[in-house]
């Protein structure tokens, strides 16, 4: 990211860069970007000491000085199908987190349906060509279709459930491994002598979700049987329905949970038909809610750093509004299988 400083500047009169921020800083041009950019992963300390050094030379981002000759509102907006499961709301906290960090308002724009006619309505009466951006979360089908109906002009970033979204133009988007995640979680319970693995999944954005394809490859890898997938919804009502069904086949000693809603209704569903958990069937959920540590067994789930991936989409965004800026790295955590007290291994005859 360049910039040049204003007429006014008490140093180096002419211009100022970003190596001068950094230089009189201390620290490295991506440090200087990340505060920038409102990076949350900056320390105070250095995070003072770069708004000082930006203070101090009067240094001016190319950007913000664009926004300011296209009359761009300092707010960025979200567009979603839903603010309540965890993911998406986990997900607005780190976009919010890194937006009021770089001094921008968080706007949210909801997709209430995946029907074109509702999907344009909803850009139409969110997408302001004057506003700071636009990130979609496109974990679904209504919100793929509002990543591709975004306006040209205005910048985008998206948060995708697989990092290969392939259209006529570029789209600048960050995922979190659910690939590999629910591979490694199929793989535990293989690992503790299961033979195989159900698999209870949630709605995607594609004919086959990360989580359901990591699954089978875990399964294929191991040379085991393939059950059929069990096409959940978001829900501990939905597990709830397919935990009855898992319940009354008694060669099922292991579940993995599209997410730890489903994991809670599925448990619940095993107990009531006599099936104990972890003594007769082990589960899986994915998400690691701030809950799942207190259901009843505690959860083992996959912890997936959906903060993370909001502060990266910002980032993105940020790039998107500059090109010329520095690309921002992904700071995102790894997912984590984090190990409760739902899995063992299971008993023999």
């Amino acid at each position: 990211m360049t910039g040049r400083a204003t007429t006014g500047s008490r140093k180096n009169a002419g211009s100022a860069s970003i190596s001068d921020v950094a230089g009189s800083a201390g620290v490295s041009l991506m440090t200087v970007s990340r505060v920038i950019n409102g990076h949350p992963r900056v320390s105070e300390e250095t995070r003072r000491r770069v708004l000082a050094a930006i203070r101090k030379l009067n240094y001016r981002p190319i950007r913000a000085a664009r926004d300011l000759s296209r009359g761009r509102s300092r707010s960025v907006t979200v567009m979603t199908s839903n603010t309540t499961l965890y993911g998406r709301a986990a997900l607005l906290q780190g976009i919010e987190e890194a937006a009021r960090y770089a001094g921008l308002h968080t706007d949210i724009g909801i997709l209430e349906s995946p029907r074109p006619s509702a999907v344009e309505a909803a850009i139409e009466r969110s997408c302001d060509p004057a506003s700071g951006g636009v990130i979609v979360i496109a974990f679904d089908l209504a919100g793929v279709r509002a990543l591709r109906a975004i306006p040209a002009g205005i910048p985008v970033a998206a948060a995708v459930e697989i990092n290969n979204v392939k259209d006529s133009r570029a789209y600048p988007t960050a995922a979190l491994d659910d690939r590999a995640a629910a591979f490694a979680a199929t793989q535990h319970l293989l690992d503790l002598g299961h033979r195989t693995v159900h698999h209870v999944s949630i709605p995607s954005s594609t004919n086959a979700s990360a989580r359901l394809q990591g699954w089978r490859a875990a399964l294929r890898e191991a040379r085991a049987r393939i059950p059929e997938v069990i096409a959940g919804g978001w829900t501990p009502q939905s597990g709830y329905e397919a935990g009855q069904r898992l319940a009354a086949d008694r060669q099922v000693t292991a579940v993995l949970c599209g997410n730890d809603d489903l994991a809670l209704g599925v448990i619940h569903a095993l107990r009531q038909a006599g099936r104990a958990v972890p003594d007769s069937v082990s589960v899986v959920g994915f998400d690691d809610v701030p809950s799942a540590a207190f259901y009843a067994p505690p959860l083992t789930t996959v912890r997936l750093d959906f903060v993370g991936l909001g502060h990266d989409c910002f980032a993105l965004l940020q790039h998107a509004a500059d090109p010329d800026s520095i690309m921002p790295e992904f700071n995102a955590a790894a997912p984590k299988l984090v190990v409760r007290e739902t899995t063992r291994p299971p008993r023999r005859p």
